[in-house]
Parts: C-alpha cells; structure tokens; sequence
C-alpha cells in the first residue's frame, strides 16, 4: 500500500473513532430527555448588588448605582416545587449560619391577665356642693375643717343677710292685711322659699314680734367634708359655694390603661386590686367606664370601676396594683391563634411571618402577610394570614428576609402593592358562595363532563345573581359592574355548548374575571390556589381556581391531567396582590 493510502486509512480511523465515543457519552439519552430543561434552570448564577438587590445581570461587573462587586446569586429551587417570589431556599449550612430557628402556630385562650395601676378616687356622683341661696355675711362656723363627717340636715353655719331682714319685714307686713291683699301675701312667702327657707322658718319670722338677724345653712348631704371655702366675716353672694361634702361609702378605683392595652379593657371586665395602707387584702370591682378621649400627655386612658366602701377602710388618693382578666374586645372564639412576637415583621400598615414549607427537598420559608390581633404577653394573636401547628421563623426572622430580599423574592419590604377593596361582609359571602359553584364546574371539566358542566354552569349563574350589588358603592360598585356582564357571558356560554372544547374555551374568561375579583373583593375561604396550565387554548396558557394544592387540569381532563402549577395561595383575610409571580425559567413540560 502506498504511503499517503495508508494516511488516509488512519485519517478515516480516527474520525469514525470520534463518532463512535461521541455517541457512547451523548447518544444514549432517552429522548424524553431532550425537551426537559428542568436540570438546566437550576443552578442558573445571576450576580446582583448587595447594596441594590434590584439590579441583576448575567456576569460579574460593578453596580450601575454605587459600583460595589456584583455578588452570585444563584436561581432556580432544588426542583421539588414551583418558583415562587414568596418562598426562600436556603441550605442548611446557611440556616446554621444565621441561627435560624422555628416555632409551632400555636392555639390559645384569647384571655388575658393585664396588670395596671392607679388610684382611689371620690366617688363624682356621691359629691355634693353647698351654696348660699341669698347674698350675706358669714357670722359663724359649725363646720371648720376638712375631713368633718356630718349629716344631712344638721347645721354648718349662720349668715347675717340685709336682705333676709327686709323680706322678713314684708312678710310680716304682708301678714297683718293677708285678707286684704293674699296675693301679696304669697308673693312675700314664695320669695323667702326661693332663699331655701323652710316653711318652720318662715312661720316662725310670720309669728314673731322681732326679725331674725342670723339664718342658718343647713347640709343637703351626709358625708365628709372635703373641702371649706369660706371663713368667719367672709362676704358671700348668692350661689357662693360654702362647703363640699362627699359621701364616701363607695368609691371610685381609676387606672391608666395604655394605647397597646385598650384591646383588653371593656365595660363589664372584672378588677382585683390592692392598696398598700391594707396588706393582706384583696378587693374586687367591674370596670364601669373607659374614657373615650386618651390623654396626649400620658398617651393614655382612664379606666374607672366602683367599690363599695365599708367603715370607710378606702382612701381617696390610696396608690392602687389592679388585675384584670379579660378577654380581647376583637377575639369572636373562646381560643385563638398566636404567634411568638419575635416572628413578626412590621413595614408600613403591613405585618408578616416567614413560614416553613414543608414539601420543598431542601428548607424554604414562604413569606405570609398576617393581620395581628392583640398583644397577649410574648405572644401577638393572630386573626387570619397562618394555620394552626405551621412552623413559623421565631429567631433569625431578620436575617431569612435579607435574603430574600438579595434574591430578588419578595421581603418585607418589597411586597406587591395590595388591589383589596374593602366590602361588606355580607357582599363577601355571596362571592364566596359564587366560587362553591365555581368548583363544582371546574370538577366536571376535569372529568370531561359536557352535561354536568351545562348544569353547573347553570347552578353559577344563579349565585351569581343572588349577588347584591346594592352592598357596594362606589369604586366597588363601578369594579364589580365591570367583571359582572363577562363572568354572565362566559358562563351562559358553557351553559349552552354541546361541545366540551367549547366550554373549556369559554372557561378561561370565566376563570380570569372570577379571579379578578376574589383578589378584589376577597371571600371567607381558608385558602384558594390559583393554578396555571400553560399549554392549554394552544400553548396561550390558561389559569383556573382551585380548592386544592393537587393539579387536576380542567382544560384537558384524563388527557393531561397533572399538567399545571400553583401561580398563587390566597388566604382568607389576606391582603391580595395586584401582581403576578416573577416569571420562572422556562421549562417544558413532560407529559
């Protein structure tokens, strides 16, 4: 053989021995394999700025904004779960890192022992002023010091009146021709009564010879004096107050009660308290009264409860350590959930939790706005936003919301901004009814069932319709009227089709605007999913409600029955976001 023959051969060796290697290492992949990228996603390095976590690119560099280094990120989940900008992986050497721990949602009474303090206080309606009724000279004092217990109807003190003494001389003057002239004769009478006189008084200045010079004043009241306003050869006017007297068989407890105590102080709750002048004793009250206005100075409001007081044991301006039990005046049952107040982030009118999502392969913490109720201790009640026995991130909450923040998810402090309208009630639960019937048509779809849709469809219309709409005014009114006529269109549309690609068809509009205003309007479910199929209507993707977190597609049915994901958890009380997910890597989908 010639010597460049001999080339050629070896030339043609090699290059069939490179195909044959290259086959070996690549050719032998399932062909299933060629359209699932879900392995080439993950791990997928972003670089961001720690400084400014908006900022993403797709190579190292400096920050537009700052210049700092760019730092990796690395995107993508462990593939056990959808992408979600609410839910955080993190490894667990990270985890450790940051000392994070977690703490069980946990059910508990919605009572609470709240510790106050205060004073005793006179009782208001037990207090009682003494006045001159006519204008005189004080001539003497019965009573002349504070702290003089009298009774009703014994006397105080003796005024010397110039006018008493002329109104004595028209009486009798008037009462030596009462024949004559009764009229003046009662006219003379009815003007010392006025100047509370008694009727022994003036029948006693009728019947005597000479005038009185002094008149008595009288207590209206038993008691204590409180208070002495006036002194020997004072001069007083009519309506000078003389004396105050308070009865102080009962007396008034009043305590300070803070802006972060008001939940828990209501009419009717019950005090025990004690005073230190009595060791050993404990008194029991009710609250009778909680001042509406809260004072600027102390930033608080004075909670006021009535105590019998026996043999007078309890002294106005007495230091009071009170105890209320009571129950928060928001909490409807007996038992409420809470939440350890270390797990709890505030921004703005926001508060939210870091939850632990159990079906990831490596630990993930779902971000959850919460609506708080009162502080009860260490704990805050929460009314809606976590389910009882969900493990929530109790320490190290501060540094798992870093890091969300750093991979571009959603944190405290860039959460979507909120589209929720507040409406009544009573408007809520008939959506709610609304989206009963919803599933049961959504259901029949995922069973291919053209007459159970038709009936379903037809079962949506009527709740629809028993949907009041004179409950909302109105932006709420104008937003309802706008998804009212698509969501009827849509549905008499599944009504009337034989065909079941049509009613999937018309089921897509049906389900976007029944979506627009669950995220609008809210309902009372515990939970709603919001799922995707993105190769239904011919790969324009289509969205759907759902009462469980399992794909059941109701665009294809028994066909492809699991394809799907979860978009969005809507959580009754819940805030509702105007905006959708952050869009994940495109992966194809292998049925």
């Amino acid at each position: 053989m010639k010597p460049r023959n001999k080339r050629y051969t070896t030339y043609i060796l090699v290059a069939l021995g490179g195909l044959l290697l290259g086959w070996l290492l690549f050719g032998g992949r399932p062909a299933e394999q060629e359209h699932d990228h879900a392995g080439e996603v993950a791990g997928v390095t972003e670089y961001t700025c720690s400084m400014h976590p908006q900022i993403r690119q797709n190579e190292p560099g400096k920050c537009p904004i700052c210049g700092m280094d760019l730092i990796p990120v690395t995107t993508g989940g462990s593939g056990a779960g959808e992408p979600s900008p609410y839910v955080l992986e993190m490894t667990p050497e990270a985890i450790a890192l940051s000392n994070i721990q977690t703490s069980p949602v946990q059910s508990t009474s919605a009572e609470n022992e709240l510790m106050l303090s205060g004073t005793v206080q006179l009782n208001e309606q037990q207090v009682s002023s003494i006045t001159a009724k006519f204008p005189g000279r004080i001539e003497r004092l019965y009573v002349n010091f504070t702290g003089q217990e009298v009774r009703k109807g014994e006397r105080m003190a003796s005024v010397y009146s110039p006018e008493l003494i002329t109104a004595q001389r028209e009486l009798q003057e008037a009462a030596t021709s009462r024949d004559l002239m009764p009229e003046l004769y009662e006219a003379a009478k009815t003007k010392l009564k006025l100047w509370n006189l008694s009727d022994q008084q003036i029948q006693r200045i009728e019947n005597a010879n000479e005038l009185i010079t002094n008149f008595d004043i009288y207590a209206d009241a038993s008691g204590v004096v409180t208070e002495r306003m006036v002194a020997v050869g004072d001069y007083v006017s009519t309506g000078s107050l003389l004396f105050e007297v308070a009865n102080l068989s009962s007396v008034w407890v009043v305590l300070d009660a803070y802006e972060t105590d008001l939940s828990w102080v209501g009419e009717g709750a019950t005090v025990n308290f004690t005073v230190q002048g009595i060791p050993g004793k404990e008194f029991t009250a009710r609250v009778q009264f909680v001042t509406p206005v809260l004072d600027a100075s102390t930033r608080a409001v004075e909670v006021r409860a009535e105590v019998t007081n026996p043999n007078n044991q309890l002294k106005p301006g007495m230091f009071v350590n009170a105890r209320i039990n009571t129950s928060a005046q928001t909490a409807t049952d007996e038992n409420a959930l809470a939440v350890p107040r270390t797990a709890v982030l505030w921004t703005g009118k926001r508060s939210v939790v870091y939850v632990m999502v159990n079906d990831r392969e490596v630990p993930a913490f779902e971000m959850r706005e919460v609506t708080l109720g009162p502080r009860t201790g260490d704990l805050y009640l929460i009314e809606s936003g976590v389910s009882e026995g969900e493990q929530v991130v109790t320490n190290g909450v501060f540094a798992v919301d870093g890091a969300a923040q750093l991979s571009g998810n959603y944190s405290m402090m860039s959460a979507p901004a909120n589209k929720t309208m507040e409406v009544p009630e009573a408007f809520q639960n008939q959506l709610t009814a609304t989206v009963d019937n919803y599933y049961t048509l959504k259901n029949a779809l995922v069973a291919s069932d053209v007459p159970a849709a038709r009936r379903a469809a037809g079962n949506f219309l009527q709740a629809l319709n028993q949907v009041d709409m004179s409950l909302l005014d109105g932006s709420t009114h104008a937003k309802w009227m706008q998804l009212l006529p698509a969501l009827k269109s849509s549905a008499e549309a599944i009504q009337k089709s034989t065909a079941i690609e049509k009613q999937r068809t018309a089921f897509s509009p049906l389900s976007d605007h029944l979506i627009d205003a669950v995220e609008t309007f809210g309902t009372n479910k515990e939970v709603i999913y919001k799922q995707k199929c993105p190769m239904a209507l011919e790969d324009q993707g289509a969205f759907w409600l759902s009462e469980q977190k399992e794909i059941r597609n109701p665009y294809f049915g028994e066909a492809m029955l699991t394809c799907g994901e979860t978009e969005q958890t809507y959580r009754a009380g819940q805030n509702a976001s105007g905006n959708e997910k952050q869009p994940a890597p495109v992966q194809s989908h292998v049925h």
